[in-house]
């Protein structure tokens, strides 16, 4: 008599769902791809339609059977960001990973100062409030799905936040906004750490790589070093190591456990920071402070 032998996907994602923003070019994209080869199904997030469907079908075609789900928002848009994790909510039954991914780089004009939906600070809104934002707002299917675990790409080039000046009214310089709205990111991943320690929900920023090819490095003029592939298998491993299951609060300069910036182990300072992004992002949250500006590009 034969006896049916039951087969384990081996794959490390296989059953698991990620969010991944910023899906439709450079590193996203790219990690993309890897985590559907690993099993995972994919919810990839763009701001533009167009784009967001060729990344769904790239994926789709580099990973056969893949099942991958496309959600469209502008992270510029604080109101996009709680729209787009309701549709999530509604949607998928379980959420194990999210990686934010998506930033706002130096810009190719680095001296203008833009601002996002809401009037806040161009580089600060994407890559800081609107991952704070959607963390928030996904966590109730985050810990549902515990053991959940979440990425922050953040960077290396970090500035001190200026607590005198957060949305940077004074003295503009793209990439300078862009490394503190990263400290800002990185401050923000040790304290939701400790806040979810007891609820199953991990929460880590990663520096993927060095100047990598990608539109942003590009586009404020510097030259690539690395290509985006570069940037995955740092990413991906804080996905899915074994030995990372448990492993929250930490800032990884690739593969390696590093210190971050001096501010982001400042109690003081963590702490005004706090007040500021739970004041900016709540949804009755106003724009105090963001001052003029000229609005991202197409809104």
């Amino acid at each position: 008599m034969n006896i049916p032998v039951a087969h384990t996907d081996p794959r490390p994602l296989h059953g698991k769902v990620v969010l991944v923003t910023g899906a439709t070019q450079g590193m996203g994209r790219d990690l993309a791809r890897h985590l559907a080869g690993d099993g995972a199904t994919l919810l990839l997030h763009g701001r533009d339609p167009g784009r967001l469907q060729e990344a769904v079908d790239a994926v789709r075609a580099a990973a056969p059977g893949a099942a991958v789900r496309g959600y469209l928002a502008d992270l510029a848009d604080l109101d996009q960001v709680r729209e787009m994790a309701a549709r999530v909510i509604d949607a998928e039954p379980r959420l194990d990973v999210l990686v934010n991914n998506a930033a706002a780089g130096g810009g190719s004009e680095p001296a203008r100062r833009d601002v996002s939906r809401q009037g806040h600070e161009l580089r600060f809104a994407v890559n800081h409030l609107a991952p704070y934002a959607l963390i928030r707002a996904l966590l109730p299917l985050l810990t549902a799905s515990a053991p959940a675990r979440v990425v922050n790409v953040a960077s290396i080039g970090q500035t001190p936040v200026d607590f005198d000046d957060v949305m940077l009214e004074r003295g503009y310089e793209g990439l300078d906004a862009y490394c503190r709205s990263k400290l800002a990111m990185i401050m923000s991943t040790f304290d939701l750490a400790e806040e979810l320690a007891d609820r199953g929900v991990t929460v880590n920023a990663v520096h993927p790589a060095h100047l990598m090819d990608t539109p942003g490095v590009r586009a404020y003029g510097l030259t690539p070093v690395v290509g985006t592939a570069e940037g995955v298998a740092p990413t991906a491993r804080l996905i899915t190591d074994p030995a990372l299951a448990g492993v929250t609060g930490r800032y990884f300069d690739r593969f390696t456990d590093a210190r971050a910036h001096d501010e982001a182990y400042d109690p003081a300072a963590r702490a005004r920071l706090a007040e500021i992004t739970e004041r900016l992002t709540r949804v009755d949250g106003g724009s105090a402070g963001a001052g003029a500006g000229r609005r991202r590009p197409g809104e």
